[in-house]
């Protein structure tokens, strides 16, 4: 019996599932797709999780099938959630070689992938994504608060189905910023700590010397 048409079909081509299945993983994955495949829409965990990324990087293809993955970087919450299978970002002007852009306009297929070093977690999105120019009000509605750059675009990623992958491998890495704060924390507590013992010391000391008076 043929398989199931699933979301996970997006990845798992004929050529991929005749691996799997030489490779002996199919009949799990099978399973997977019988119970639903992957997730095709934004769930509270997921819009949750782009929320808190500062980076993803981009996949893109040409249309004879080259392909190029950019790193997108900004303030946390830069990649915006705009419905259930929409994902927008303000894009800004960078090197100018255009090569997302020009990948685009003649191959919609799009990839993003999502990492959390931290907390060693991982998240892949298949798609279409394509390049808005003159849409003032999405721009503006995508712009991060406090950025003083101009947007030249805005790029919209409709979701047709999304994974999150196991933490096998993942380095565990700390934002500078997050080990300074901790840092500082500690830094203030041996303040505190020093303080206070040199304030029960002075108090021993007091106590030592009124038993030795006459």
């Amino acid at each position: 019996m043929s398989d199931l048409k699933s979301s996970s079909d997006i990845a798992f081509t004929p050529a991929v599932k005749a691996i799997q299945q030489r490779k002996g993983s199919r009949n799990g994955y099978r399973r997977m797709e019988e119970h639903g495949g992957w997730e095709t829409t934004v769930t509270p965990e997921l819009a949750a999780f782009i929320a808190a990324r500062d980076s993803f990087f981009l996949a893109t293809a040409s249309a004879d099938g080259q392909p190029y993955i950019q790193h997108r970087g900004g303030a946390a919450g830069f990649l915006r959630v705009i419905d259930e299978t929409t994902l927008g970002f303000a894009d800004f002007r960078g090197n100018r070689q255009y090569v997302s852009l020009g990948n685009l306009s003649e191959n919609p297929k799009a990839y993003l992938f999502l990492i959390d070093y931290a907390r060693r977690q991982r998240i892949k999105i298949w798609g279409t994504a394509r390049v808005v120019e003159d849409d003032p009000e999405l721009l503006e509605r995508l712009r991060p608060a406090g950025y003083a750059g101009t947007p030249e675009q805005a790029m919209l990623f409709k979701i047709e189905a999304w994974d999150a992958n196991c933490p096998q491998h993942i380095p565990q890495l700390i934002p500078a910023k997050d080990v300074a704060t901790a840092l500082a924390e500690k830094d203030r507590r041996i303040l505190v700590l020093e303080a206070e013992l040199a304030s029960v010391s002075g108090q021993a000391s007091e106590r030592g010397r009124a038993r030795h008076l006459p």
